[in-house]
């Protein structure tokens, strides 16, 4: 759910915590330390009870351009596209700052931007989809159909969508550390990444503990390919992308990333220094975190994946099946559950992404039926907090008060 720990710095692997694609962390774990959640309004301001939004007025606007203009400078992030929509107290969308530090372009709402683990919320779909036509089962054991996985005949569908399979993260091990720092352009295939993660004993027995594993997403990921008879690409973009009318979201076959993009900046390197890094290839993210996508796509992604239902109405997932999905079991994370390849924290329902260079957000507030979207151009954090987390916790403190989303980061294995 947040930080994926994506650090590329040479020293010893750890990584930390949820929602985004994690990558090996140097040098000792990471933990998020928000900062007060105390409400940011004038005193003049109506009061707003939990679970409402706050009307979204020219002069609520100007405190959010502040406080994200605060929160960008505070985490040294380049760009950003924020937007909030209600069906009843207005929108707000806006960019700041740069897309490209070395030509001064600016960011717009416009620009394609990578999601990494916004990614996951797919694949379960997918998967979810297949629930629905009786090709899966959510209980069935892994081993049914990928072979060679430790404790495959006890692990669950359902045990690895919820991230409760207890099987260690490829994303941790030295080796893949290596091949990934020492090129990063280089493609893995998904049976490459579960090389790295069997490897290693399990960490706990299926079901005992919550732990955020990108090798969960890469095996659902191939469960989807075998059952539907379609690349994961393909049955995505027919059964999800393209019915839900998200035109401007793909599921990338390699480096290729479609003009207009950001550039993306992280000190996640084999070096330390800060890199572009808009031309590395995903390909280690796969099932689990190498989606591009856009600030209106991801608008309606928030709804649709949050209700289960696309916009035209039509059902996406059955509601039995979405009940399966939003049913959150308690985390390490402080003040968020987990669920089916989601996450809910303070009244709000989605997921996060982050990879080198890129951070994502796509919340939705069942409650007030509202959305809030935020694109980033650094995974860089900020005192140990993500900048999507920072970002994001500074316009709920305004926009809805009585939910204000935090999402810290925590080590991925204790």
């Amino acid at each position: 759910m947040t930080h994926s720990g994506n650090r590329l710095r040479k020293g010893a692997v750890t990584a930390v915590a949820v929602g985004t694609l994690m990558v090996p962390v140097a040098g000792g774990v990471a933990f998020a330390h928000p900062a007060s959640v105390a409400a940011v309004a004038s005193a003049t301001d109506p009061p707003v009870p939990p679970g409402a939004v706050r009307e979204l007025t020219p002069a609520v606007a100007q405190q959010l351009d502040e406080a994200v203009r605060k929160a960008m400078r505070e985490a040294s992030v380049p760009g950003a596209t924020v937007g909030v929509w209600t069906p009843d107290k207005g929108q707000y969308v806006k960019s700041f700052g740069v897309a490209d530090k070395a030509t001064g372009q600016k960011m717009t709402p416009d620009l394609y931007m990578r999601i990494g683990s916004e990614t996951k919320t797919f694949t379960v779909t997918a998967l979810l989809q297949l629930v629905d036509q009786k090709k899966v089962g959510l209980d069935d054991p892994i081993g049914k159909y990928v072979d060679g996985v430790p404790n495959g005949d006890k692990i669950t569908l359902r045990q690895l969508a919820e991230m409760r399979s207890g099987l260690f993260s490829y994303t941790q091990d030295p080796g893949f550390y290596k091949a990934l720092t020492s090129d990063p352009t280089r493609a893995f295939t998904p049976q490459e990444l579960l090389a790295y993660a069997f490897k290693h004993p399990v960490l706990s027995a299926p079901g005992e503990k919550f732990f955020y594993c990108n090798t969960n997403l890469i095996l659902l990921g191939l469960v989807v390919e075998k059952q539907s008879g379609q690349p994961l690409a393909d049955y995505v973009k027919e059964h999800i992308l393209t019915p839900a009318g998200m035109d401007r979201t793909l599921f990338p076959a390699g480096a290729e990333f479609p003009e207009p993009h950001a550039q993306g900046y992280t000190e996640q390197t084999a070096s330390g220094k800060t890199e572009d890094t808009a031309d590395w290839n995903p390909s280690w993210g796969w099932a689990a975190g190498a989606m591009i996508s856009t600030l209106d796509d991801l608008r309606t992604w928030a709804r649709t994946v949050a209700t289960g239902v696309l916009p035209d109405g039509k059902v996406m997932v059955s509601a039995a099946t979405q009940r399966q999905r939003l049913k959150t079991l308690t985390t390490t994370i402080p003040d968020a559950g987990y669920g089916l390849g989601i996450f809910t924290t303070e009244g709000w329902t989605g997921h996060n992404g982050s990879l080198p260079g890129y951070e994502s957000l796509t919340v939705y507030l069942p409650s007030a039926k509202a959305t809030m979207v935020v694109v980033l151009n650094t995974d860089t954090n900020y005192k140990d907090s993500e900048p999507s987390t920072v970002i994001g916790q500074a316009i709920t403190k305004i926009v809805s008060p009585g939910n204000v989303y935090t999402l810290p980061g925590e080590p991925e294995a204790k």
